[in-house]
């Protein structure tokens, strides 16, 4: 015999049911609960935007140095989603990937990012020519 106690309600039921949510910066779609939507939707003004478009946000609130608030950062990167995703397709895939690796390294160069308590941008630790030199690569 069951015990009534022990049945969930409905209302505790739909709160752990998965439900689609879209995110309304990239269009992406995650199954997630009701509660953990409303959650999103309170801390984003009502939006709801994925994990990878909420890091993006921080990120470009870190980025700004003016110190921009979420929502002017939230703002940024929808425009930046919207603009993406009415470009066409690239007619070089490849060129393009390489030269956007290329902007990025070269931008991450360029940083002013040494100070306190800040790590420095990308640097060598060494010289890839004793490696080679090493007799690793000798040939018998």
């Amino acid at each position: 015999m069951e015990n009534p106690q022990q049945k969930p309600s409905a209302a505790a039921m739909k709160k752990t049911e998965l439900v689609v949510a879209k995110c309304d910066c990239c269009g992406l779609t995650e199954e997630c609960t009701e509660a953990y939507i409303k959650r999103v939707r309170d801390r984003y003004s009502g939006r709801w935007i994925c994990g990878l478009c909420a890091e993006a946000v921080k990120d470009e609130v870190a980025r700004s140095g003016r110190g921009i608030g979420a929502e002017e950062a939230m703002n940024r990167h929808m425009s930046f989603c919207r603009n993406f995703k009415t470009q066409s397709p690239p007619k070089n895939p490849t060129e393009e990937l390489i030269s956007a690796v290329k902007q990025l390294l070269l931008r991450s160069l360029d940083s002013p990012r040494s100070g306190p308590g800040k790590k420095p941008g990308l640097l060598r630790s060494q010289s890839c020519q004793p490696v080679l030199q090493s007799g690793c690569f000798k040939s018998n």
